[in-house]
């Protein structure tokens, strides 16, 4: 590290703290994932919604952008949590900047698991369970996103 590392004051933790701290992240982040689906599915299946949407072509201009803002809906879900555990990071000083804070989120969200030597030994535990993390909040857009492909499409796929 360099002199200018030194710098940033780590907040201390035991690995049961650590495992806590990870355990209320976790909580929070399904809670905040659980409303934003569910906000998305509530807007889907509004009445007037519902109607317009049996009646859209998956292959029009008007599906293609529904489909290209209900991504960008359950994307902006994933960017919340991935914020916040990099506040968290910051807040903790696990990391030197917030930009190194909101890099390292990202990448453990994503599991791409670029490399647990930046962050402080002190809070590697709720990194490794940010990743666990990011795997089933994952998952479950992608089955979200599955399904609503398949309502756009017609149960059976033999919409029309």
């Amino acid at each position: 590290m360099t002199g200018s590392d030194d710098s940033v004051e780590v907040i201390t933790a035991t690995f049961n703290e650590q495992l806590l701290v990870g355990a209320g992240m976790i909580a929070l982040c399904v809670v905040i994932h659980g409303i934003g689906l569910f906000t998305i599915q509530r807007i889907i299946s509004r009445e007037s919604m519902t109607r317009r949407f049996e009646e859209l072509e998956p292959l029009s201009f008007t599906g293609a952008v529904f489909t290209l803002v209900a991504v960008f809906a359950i994307i902006v879900i994933h960017f919340i949590e991935i914020w916040l555990f990099a506040f968290l990071y910051d807040h903790l000083g696990a990391l030197h900047t917030f930009s190194d804070a909101l890099y390292f989120s990202t990448i453990s969200y994503a599991t791409i698991g670029y490399s647990d030597a930046s962050i402080h030994e002190q809070w590697r535990m709720v990194a490794a369970l940010e990743g666990v993390l990011g795997v089933i909040l994952l998952g479950w857009s992608t089955a979200f996103f599955v399904r609503v492909l398949g309502r756009l499409e017609g149960d059976d796929g033999k919409r029309r």
